[in-house]
């Protein structure tokens, strides 16, 4: 079952949390921590069960990056974004899970999904070329998605336009390295990748309306509920998960550093009722962040389990609450951040990555408030979104 999942990252919890620094320091996750991550079975919970996955229901999925990201910040992060990709995959031609998957269950897909590419049609296929910044675990990934615009064949984009997913192996789209260097998430290695002129064949592309419409699955012939879901709800899942197992991660080690902990006052901190209402607090927030992600998928997985078709408004619902579930949980995360002390701001302390890591993870564009609300005011006023809102939702 796919709690197993869960029960192998809490077995090698601790080695991954010693395994955060180093990563941090390389700008990328180690070999160890990859092991660890595969040995787990976490990329492949989206992944069909013909090619070693499981299928599984998208909350198992989204507390198993949450269980990651308690213990490294960096690696639930790469795990919420290659841990979609299998999902997005299976609705593609049979033709490239066979590619992938067929000699290697365990190859991980890295993105991103910016349609930063010019694909031009030729013969069989496109001519793809363009440059991706943020392909997070770019370094461990054989193959890429990669966001791109329909050509018009002069290198042009089409019109009207046409947003296409397309995948590649890594041989055509070599990453590039000294192209990360940030503040916080640092050991996701979310370099740029860069391709020039590559070769895609048809069955490798699709159309990322498709995709969003939760129609590529009936394409082929996949009837599982997992597979029916909007792109708009599967591709926050995973980074918010990380998000808010990072605030997890950080509870946890601000009460273990406050036990014994005395303030400058003398007062030992268990007797402070100002802090220990902050974490109290800040408890509750963190743990309604994770209920309502939580509830939100899995309300929209019910109704399409029932037969029933998932209306704008429920979809913009549940972005409503994965962007907000975001910002609740980081904001309780300050409060309490606010409340650790000096020591909390030292290198070694690991606290202060997982500050830094849930604020960087904060400004992912699926967590920018503005659109997510508006489309949802309009949405439950039973109004129409002008075209550019629907991307995302």
């Amino acid at each position: 079952m796919a709690h197993e999942v869960v029960d192998r990252i809490e077995e090698f919890g601790p080695e991954l949390a010693g395994l955060a620094e180093e990563n941090e320091k390389l700008g990328k996750l180690s070999d160890r921590s990859v092991e660890l991550l595969k040995s787990a079975g976490v990329i492949r919970l989206l992944q069909p069960k013909e090619y070693g996955g499981y299928t599984a229901h998208p909350r198992d999925f989204a507390e198993a990056v949450m269980a990651v990201a308690r213990y490294d910040g960096a690696a639930g992060w790469v795990c919420g974004v290659v841990g979609v990709h299998p999902w997005e995959l299976a609705q593609m031609d049979p033709r490239l899970a066979q590619e992938v998957w067929g000699t290697n269950p365990d190859a991980w897909i890295a993105s991103p999904y910016m349609p930063n590419g010019i694909a031009d049609p030729v013969a069989g296929g496109y001519k793809l070329s363009g440059r991706w910044p943020f392909s997070s675990g770019s370094d461990h990934c054989e193959w890429n998605f990669l966001g791109a615009l329909l050509g018009d064949g002069k290198g042009k984009p089409a019109q009207p336009i046409n947003v296409l997913h397309v995948v590649l192996p890594r041989s055509d789209a070599p990453v590039l390295d000294d192209t990360w260097d940030v503040i916080g998430l640092s050991g996701t290695g979310s370099k740029d990748v860069v391709v020039s002129e590559a070769f895609l064949p048809e069955h490798r592309v699709i159309n990322q309306s498709d995709v969003q419409a939760g129609a590529a699955a009936e394409r082929i012939g996949l009837t599982e509920t997992l597979y029916k879901l909007p792109f708009a709800a599967m591709f926050p899942l995973g980074i918010t998960a990380a998000v808010i197992g990072i605030c997890e991660g950080a509870l946890a080690l601000h009460l273990s550093q406050q036990r014994d902990r005395v303030a400058v006052t003398g007062v030992q901190v268990k007797d402070d009722p100002y802090v220990l209402y902050a974490a109290g607090e800040a408890a509750s927030e963190i743990n309604a962040a994770r209920v309502q992600l939580i509830d939100g998928i899995s309300r929209l997985y019910d109704k399409l389990e029932s037969g029933a078709p998932a209306s704008i408004e429920d979809r913009s619902n549940v972005r409503r609450n994965q962007v907000r579930c975001a910002w609740r949980a980081v904001s309780a995360l300050d409060e309490i951040f606010a409340r650790s002390g000096g020591n909390a701001i030292r290198r070694d302390n690991p606290l202060q990555r997982m500050w830094r890591d849930a604020h960087a993870g904060l400004s992912h564009m699926i967590h920018v408030p503005g659109v997510a609300y508006h489309a949802n005011a309009l949405a439950a006023m039973g109004l129409e979104l002008p075209p550019p809102m629907q991307v995302l939702i």
